[in-house]
């Protein structure tokens, strides 16, 4: 089939990204066997960004998943395929770091990743599996878990680095000590929690925007339908004709943000890739900026009046 071109932005680290990627997180998790036909799926339907992450449990199928793309044919080099993946809190000690990254590529087979994110400005202790006591949170170190980041990019281990679910604050916190400032964030962001604040931080500091749940995770345990079921989106979608998924897709790329989108059914992974040639309208645009907006995923395991962070508003910036 003939592959659907994803524009690219240009990332401060020099390098190219694919403007969609495809999410690999599914609790719970398929086994090997049925998640590397759905990635091999994906590279046939067009997509070449794949985000993963050592939480998720995914890359080594995701590294599998390439690996059976190249010997089909469906991709000619690694060069073809962006792979993001990401440290885990149990690694996020400045010591801990590179040996989680060369981990995470022995999983990958991969001699390096395009980029590599703090999953969450959050220091577990080191081994915990399961649920977490309040003890298990500690200070995080965010000068020294950066430096140790910037040393998987000098290595060549990563090509480009930077963070996840990090909101304004401890962005700033981390740019005034790093000699690499963070090429990317990802964070939670749609139509119903539109990061206005964080999306001006980062335009005025160079750094791209991912969203993760795009659609708002109403699968998950903490998602929400409030996108999925918006009466407005759902007005939009049939006065143009799209999806209710292509519009909120379609909404965070004219934010010059990068969705994360995930889903394992053929049909929905092809419509997912045909949000780049067709715009909203300013009306559109008028209408969704008046969508009401709430976070739906709060983190509030990281949360302890004991611990590092003792509220959600500390947590989040303010941003709540």
């Amino acid at each position: 089939m003939e592959q659907k071109e994803v524009p690219e932005v240009l990332l401060n680290s020099g390098h190219k990204m694919p403007m969609l990627a495809f999410g690999t997180a599914a609790p719970p998790l398929p086994p090997n066997d049925e998640l590397v036909p759905f990635f091999v799926d994906a590279i046939q339907a067009g997509y070449r960004h794949f985000d993963t992450a050592a939480l998720y449990g995914s890359e080594e199928a995701l590294g599998l998943a390439i690996t059976q793309a190249l010997h089909q044919g469906l991709i000619r080099n690694r060069n073809e395929i962006f792979v993001t993946t990401k440290l885990w809190c149990t690694d996020a000690h400045p010591g801990l770091v590179l040996p989680a990254i060369k981990n995470s590529l022995q999983r990958l087979r991969l001699e390096y990743v395009d980029l590599y994110l703090i999953h969450f400005p959050v220091r577990l202790r080191h081994g915990i599996e399961g649920n977490l006591s309040k003890e298990d949170v500690l200070p995080f170190d965010i000068k020294g878990t950066w430096e140790a980041m910037e040393e998987c990019s000098k290595l060549g281990l990563a090509k480009s680095i930077g963070v996840s679910n990090f909101g304004a604050r401890k962005l700033s916190e981390l740019l005034q000590n790093a000699t690499i400032p963070p090429a990317l964030i990802q964070v939670e962001m749609n139509v119903t929690w539109q990061q206005g604040n964080l999306r001006k931080f980062c335009q005025e500091k160079g750094i791209h925007m991912s969203a993760w749940s795009p659609l708002g995770a109403n699968g998950a345990s903490w998602g929400t339908l409030a996108v999925m079921e918006s009466p407005i989106l759902k007005d939009i979608a049939i006065t143009t004709g799209k999806t209710v998924p292509q519009i909120a897709l379609r909404w965070i790329l004219e934010q010059g943000v990068t969705p994360v989108v995930k889903s394992f059914n053929k049909v929905r992974m092809r419509e997912n890739l045909q949000i780049f040639n067709w715009e909203l309208s300013d009306d559109d645009l008028v209408k969704i900026n008046q969508i009401p907006q709430r976070r739906a995923f709060l983190a509030k395991d990281f949360v302890s009046e004991d611990g590092p962070y003792k509220t959600l508003e500390d947590f989040w910036d303010g941003e709540v």
